[in-house]
């Protein structure tokens, strides 16, 4: 073979190796910055949720008790005492209306026992 054409090969394939050199180097750079994002949307998610779960506050049980119903007592009362700061009164007493299979006017009578809901920030 001649020279010119040894030469000429030789480029070629010196040329060649650096092209897929690049090539493996885009890739690297690329999965790289995958990974990264994958780990970024992780550790947001991650954080995200613990924060929410700070920002609550402290974890509450859900009990119920049975109360007994004075003179004068109506369920919006009831939901003044035994209801969590922060939650929704009709909601509660409307739990309490289907927990005791009341009627729809919610009218309870003084003498009578109830089973209310309420949460405590320590397990029972």
């Amino acid at each position: 073979m001649d020279a010119a054409y040894m030469a000429y090969r030789e480029l070629r394939i010196k040329e060649n190796k650096a092209r897929r050199l690049k090539i493996v180097k885009r890739q690297r750079i690329a999965l790289a910055l995958i990974i990264f994002t994958i780990v970024f949307c992780i550790a947001f998610i991650f954080w995200t949720l613990l924060s929410s779960a700070q920002a609550k506050g402290e974890f509450s049980y859900k009990y119920y008790t049975q109360v007994e119903v004075k003179a004068g007592d109506t369920l919006d009362s009831i939901a003044d005492k035994y209801l969590a700061s922060g939650d929704e009164k009709q909601h509660y007493i409307n739990e309490v209306i289907n927990t005791n299979h009341l009627d729809e006017s919610g009218q309870v009578l003084a003498g009578t026992s109830i089973i209310v809901p309420y949460y405590s920030s320590e397990f029972k």
